[in-house]
């Protein structure tokens, strides 16, 4: 197998062809000279045969949640439901051309407007965007709304942003990038939000806060309300980042807590598998008073035809297009799928199984925070640290016993951290399995620690130089002069 091993280009050898074209009839363009190639394109020359082995043994290299247990928290790494992607496959979507006219695509706009109500009600809040792409996406166009609307109240010096110094990295990362300036509090040990922190820090430049409820630890903000109350008599807005939404579904929302803007990744909550860098997408929903500033285009309906319409007032058009339309439809068929009457019943199993593995392995590993967790929990570390295992080296392990690595090293208020979240769908043989081998690992790491240190040592590619990856990538097989 190490000959499907090397890259396309290097099994590529000078004459070799997987599939003549046949000769076309149409008449033959000449196009101008400027436009013309000088070199003739480097491109690899294989049989058909050696590129399907190829790239079938490319696709196997990957790690995905068809291939096992992935407990990567924050993320909520769900099953995706086949029934989503055939669906959102047929014809008649996935052929859809974005500028066709609006009476073509009724049906699709009708998912659209649907998906707006779906959300509304399970955020509590008054109306949604599809726009934004992704959830960063999402938060940069929420934070627009933000400074859209003090500047629309003519409050001009508002321009700040509070953020937990437990928050996900691209709250503070989209706010820099919304033109804000960021004032970072301190969380209690838990990860909450310190009410006296947050008071230090209100005043007449602060625009907003950004939240996650329940934080990264996996902890539901009690004080929710009172942070709320606070940052409005502040004359500030409250944010939610959405990642977390997964642990609440159906049974509390970010609208009813005082939240006036959220972002929901939808590929994350509803199922639509978001490895790899893509496909996401981050609707916005806000309160009523910031409707009017939501981004264009929103879907509409007027008697029995749906349109895309255009608000005065929108922060504008966050893409050339309206988002990505096969990952709206996966959710739709998501939460059809379970109803009304069931959505609810996927966070409690979220939270049942996060506990199930917290407790069963709290005696070989540091709990930084005690007591019932949400959708996902924090280790920090081996309890017994005497033979110099760390957390990477676990997760590194963990590859050779099929198992994809949880989140490591974050949050940042705790130094070995490991978040697990198992999320809803997994069962109590997989949740019991995945024990049994945490609890092999932490036995090899006192009686054999460099079998730990060194790992992976079953899978294709060894351990990297992760921070050489990081700074230096190389993206191409070669130079091109």
């Amino acid at each position: 197998m190490k000959y499907y091993n090397k890259l396309i280009f290097e099994i590529s050898k000078p004459g070799r062809i997987g599939y003549n074209i046949a000769s076309s009839d149409l008449p033959e363009v000449n196009l101008p000279k400027h436009l013309l190639r000088n070199l003739k394109a480097d491109l690899p020359e294989a049989s058909e045969l050696d590129v399907v082995r190829h790239f079938t043994n490319v696709s196997q290299k990957n790690f995905g949640v068809e291939n096992g247990f992935y407990p990567l928290g924050s993320c909520t790494m769900k099953y995706n439901p086949k029934i989503n992607d055939e669906l959102a496959t047929l014809p008649g979507f996935a052929n859809i051309h974005p500028l066709q006219p609006e009476e073509t695509v009724q049906g699709l706009l009708k998912i659209y407007y649907d998906l707006q109500h779906m959300l509304s009600v399970v955020s509590g809040l008054k109306a949604y965007s599809l726009n934004p792409y992704a959830g960063a996406h999402g938060e940069l166009a929420g934070l627009m709304i933000i400074k859209a609307y003090h500047e629309k109240n003519q409050d001009f010096k508002r321009n700040k942003i509070i953020i937990p110094d437990s928050a996900h990295g691209t709250n503070p990362a989209s706010a820099t990038v919304c033109g804000f300036d960021t004032v970072e509090i301190k969380s209690n040990p838990d990860g909450t939000v310190n009410l006296e922190a947050l008071k230090s820090v209100l005043n007449d430049e602060i625009a907003g806060l950004m939240l996650t409820n329940p934080n990264t630890a996996g902890v539901f903000e009690k004080d929710i309300t009172e942070i709320a109350s606070l940052v409005h008599a502040a004359g500030g807005l409250v944010y939610y980042d959405g990642a977390n939404l997964n642990a609440l579904l159906g049974k509390a929302k970010p609208g009813d807590m005082g939240f006036d803007i959220t972002h929901i990744n939808l590929h994350k909550t509803f199922s639509t598998p978001h490895g790899g860098g893509g496909p996401g997408s981050g609707p916005v929903g806000v309160c009523e008073k910031l409707v009017e500033f939501l981004p264009n285009p929103v879907v509409k309906k007027s008697g029995e035809r749906y349109f895309l319409d255009q608000a005065k007032d929108s922060i504008g058009h966050l893409g050339l297009f309206y988002g990505n339309a096969s990952v709206y439809i996966r959710a739709y068929v998501y939460m059809m799928t379970f109803g009304n009457e069931h959505l609810s019943d996927i966070g409690p199993m979220a939270v049942l199984n996060a506990n199930y593995v917290k407790d069963s392995l709290k005696d070989l590993f540091e709990l930084p925070i005690d007591g019932y967790c949400l959708h996902e929990f924090v280790f920090d570390g081996l309890k017994d640290q005497s033979t110099g295992v760390k957390t990477l080296d676990i997760a590194k392990r963990l590859l050779d016993y099929g198992f994809h690595a949880p989140t490591i090293y974050f949050p940042l208020i705790f130094s070995q951290s490991m978040m697990v979240e198992p999320t809803e769908g997994e069962s109590k043989e997989t949740l019991d399995e995945f024990i049994q081998v945490m609890r092999q690992i932490v036995k090899e790491s006192i009686e054999d620690p460099e079998l730990v240190k060194t790992a992976p040592h079953n899978t294709i590619v060894r351990r990297l130089d992760e921070a050489k990856a990081a700074r230096q990538p190389i993206v191409k097989f070669k130079d091109i002069k």
